[in-house]
């Protein structure tokens, strides 16, 4: 009987925001090792993607380290190093009892150190340097909002990036990618990568995969898929603005085994196309005192306040007050939003349902978003934070697995405003975030929202209507202001229209 062919699985995971002051420790992320990781299937992960296949094609899967941590500011390298120590530990092990046949990886593809611009790179760099894993197939799995360099490329064999925004298809992809590395040990074929980054790059809001430009480019990339089935799979990468490195924004990724002239071209149709629809990247927001005053003349709701600028899900810090104040301005019924405040929340202990206290909320995560919001708050709720997900294929359930803790929460409420007070920010990508803490959002007039395009899938199927607002904070969709110093020459629409 045959041996069982014999994976390697690692995952690393961090969106880097290079643009706030806060550094990304260890104490920030969520490190599993050996069976830990294992133990992930089931939980809606990229890793539980990968584990399905390995059980349907009975392979052994040899577990290293998965160090996860949610979007935040650059990465302290200590981190980066200890997790390539343990990763090459367990590889060279790996490698001494039996053998590999491979090596699977979950990656998001935007982290930054404080010594190191692209850390998947130097990963991938630094396990083809290892002896025994020159020619060893090298599959994973990463983020659409990756930002994706030539080092990625030439050290992998097929890298699969998700294809929706909202990232509903994370787990899906990871079960491609594991799929392609199957067919890879199964034919004895072995892709190998090109990639290119076309003088484009894109605010977050931009990347939706429903809306133009990315629509038109995911439905060329199919098209290509299919037209030649020697690539294996053509990606399209969103790019990740905020990470001032020098291969920010679009990409393009392809992995292939027939003639590198296709590939190329396939790559060069990419290209062409992001250039010629560049400026459809890069959308219009309302002022934000006209929405309000809009969604006060509209029937029903609820409503959606969605404000880029503090989006969690692309590493700010989740305290911004605009909406909270524009809610109180107009005095808005009926409405909530979250805020990350571990302060506030403290400041709630020992309060009884219905007493009132004066809390200072938000506004100290960033000197670039408006300040903390002073108000006479009523205590309403507290809780641990801690929440089963209700969907299983949202992004946020693909990075951290079925259950999120916010931390010690309080609820309050101020006016007609219910704000949910949280330790942890946490993404709103998931609606059991607001109802296991006694907030029912589809029976509220507006919600303010910190996202981007992510919130759509939770929040889309409830939502009346929904109206993105341009303001002050990090993950600002004017990305032209912010001050690139790695960032290659001559990118859209960092330096205008000269690309």
């Amino acid at each position: 009987m045959p041996q069982p062919r014999r994976i390697l699985l690692g995952s690393l995971f961090h969106e880097t925001h290079s643009f706030v002051d806060e550094v990304t420790r260890l104490e920030d992320f969520t490190i599993r090792s050996g069976e830990e990781l294992l133990r992930r299937r089931g939980d809606g992960s990229t890793v539980d993607g990968f584990l399905e296949v390995a059980e349907a094609e009975g392979w052994q899967v040899v577990p290293t380290v998965d160090y996860t941590a949610l979007p935040a500011g650059t990465v302290e390298h200590a981190v980066f190093a200890r997790f390539l120590s343990e990763f090459d530990a367990g590889l060279r092990a790996a490698l001494a009892d039996g053998g590999l046949d491979g090596i699977w990886l979950a990656l998001h593809g935007a982290m930054v150190t404080t010594e190191c611009p692209d850390p998947e790179g130097a990963l991938l760099s630094h396990i083809r340097s290892v002896p025994g894993c020159e020619t060893l197939p090298i599959f994973g799995v990463f983020d659409l909002h990756a930002n994706f360099t030539a080092a990625m490329a030439a050290n992998a064999n097929a890298l699969v990036a998700y294809r929706e925004n909202p990232h509903s298809d994370a787990r899906e992809s990871a079960v491609r990618a594991a799929r392609l590395l199957a067919r890879s040990l199964k034919e004895g074929a072995l892709p190998r990568m090109l990639s290119c980054n076309p003088p484009v790059m894109w605010p977050p809001t931009g990347t939706g995969t429903a809306d133009r430009p990315m629509r038109d480019l995911e439905a060329l990339a199919r098209g290509i898929e299919r037209d030649d089935p020697a690539i294996w799979v053509a990606n399209v990468v969103g790019g990740y603005s905020f990470s001032d490195v020098p291969e920010a924004g679009v990409a393009f990724a392809v992995a292939f085994t027939g003639p590198e002239a296709a590939a190329r071209e396939a790559l060069a149709q990419l290209s062409e196309t992001a250039v010629a629809l560049r400026a459809l990247g890069l959308p219009e927001e309302w002022d934000i005192d006209a929405a309000i005053a809009e969604i006060q003349r509209s029937p029903g709701g609820p409503y959606l306040v969605v404000e880029p600028a503090d989006n969690i899900g692309g590493g700010a810090p989740g305290d911004g007050t605009s909406v909270l104040r524009a809610f109180l301005r107009h005095g808005v019924e009926n409405c909530a939003v979250a805020i990350a405040d571990p302060a506030a929340v403290a400041a709630m202990a020992g309060a009884a349902p219905g007493e009132v206290r004066r809390l200072s909320i938000g506004g100290k995560g960033s000197a670039i978003a408006e300040g903390p919001v002073e108000i006479e708050a009523r205590f309403v709720s507290a809780s641990d934070g801690l929440f089963a997900l209700e969907d299983l294929n949202s992004h946020l359930a693909a990075s951290q697995g079925s259950r999120f803790g916010m931390g010690p929460c309080a609820v309050v409420q101020a006016g007609g405003v219910t704000v949910l007070l949280s330790s942890r920010k946490t993404p709103p990508f998931d609606l059991g975030q607001f109802r296991s803490q006694g907030i029912h959002p589809e029976r509220l007039k507006a919600i303010g929202v910190k996202a981007a395009v992510a919130h759509r899938r939770a929040y889309d199927k409830i939502a009346r209507g929904s109206f993105t607002v341009a303001t002050p904070g990090p993950c600002t969709s004017r990305i032209a202001g912010l001050p690139y110093k790695r960032l290659r020459k001559d990118v859209f629409p960092i330096q205008a229209d000269e690309a």
